[in-house]
């Protein structure tokens, strides 16, 4: 369950009233992902989730709190892992859901991309709520609002990977490449890109042992 969660779910607030404090999240999520490992990053995403959950309460209803407490809770259960982190993935299926229900196209639809990539990274039933089927759905409707994003891209990719889609894998992660530098987020888009060159090398591996 540990590389379950990449759920690491980048996005760019598109309301300037969120922007800032938005922002600041975004930032040190970045930080954890890609700066810190083991035991410290655990540590710290467990504090980030805790401090992102009481901006929360103060503003239930708002769609890009929403999500980015089930970036951040989806990246916890991630750095922890075992059963114990599935109620921090649940958590986060309800609140993408409700940002969903609120406004779908909140933050160029990552609703949708982070839903979909918690479908196909937990388990399924009996012990959680996996499916593969909806994780299509589901990257698709991100694809539609965001067809030239990094992330839809990136985790459409790695979706079409595990399901041995290699030539439909490489298209999307080539696009995920070539989306445009986001203003104030170089840290997460260095370390989504390197991710995105590491799924192209495996895809275009297996696509020439498959051949």
């Amino acid at each position: 369950m540990k590389r379950l969660l990449t759920a690491a779910l980048l996005v760019l607030a598109s309301n300037p009233l969120l922007a800032e404090p938005l922002n600041e999240y975004q930032s040190r999520w970045a930080e954890i992902k890609y700066q810190l490992s083991g035991s410290r990053q655990e540590k710290a995403f467990e504090d980030l989730n805790d401090d992102i959950h009481r901006e929360l309460t103060m503003q239930p209803d708002d769609a890009g709190y929403l999500i980015w407490s089930a970036i951040i809770g989806s990246s916890y259960a991630g750095a922890r892992g075992g059963l114990g982190a599935l109620k921090y993935v649940k958590a986060a299926r309800n609140e993408l859901e409700k940002a969903i229900e609120i406004d779908a196209s909140a933050l160029d639809g990552s609703a949708y991309t982070s839903l979909g990539s918690l479908y196909y990274q937990v388990p399924g039933w009996p012990v959680a709520f996996g499916s593969d089927k909806k994780a299509e759905e589901m990257l698709q409707k991100a694809l539609a609002l965001n067809p030239d994003g990094i992330d839809p891209n990136y985790f459409y990719g790695d979706f079409l990977v595990r399901q041995k889609r290699y030539d439909e894998a490489i298209k999307y992660l080539d696009k995920a490449l070539q989306a445009p530098d986001r203003p104030g987020r170089s840290l997460a888009d260095r370390g989504r890109r390197d991710e995105v060159r590491q799924l192209l090398e495996q895809a275009r591996l297996e696509l020439g042992d498959a051949n």
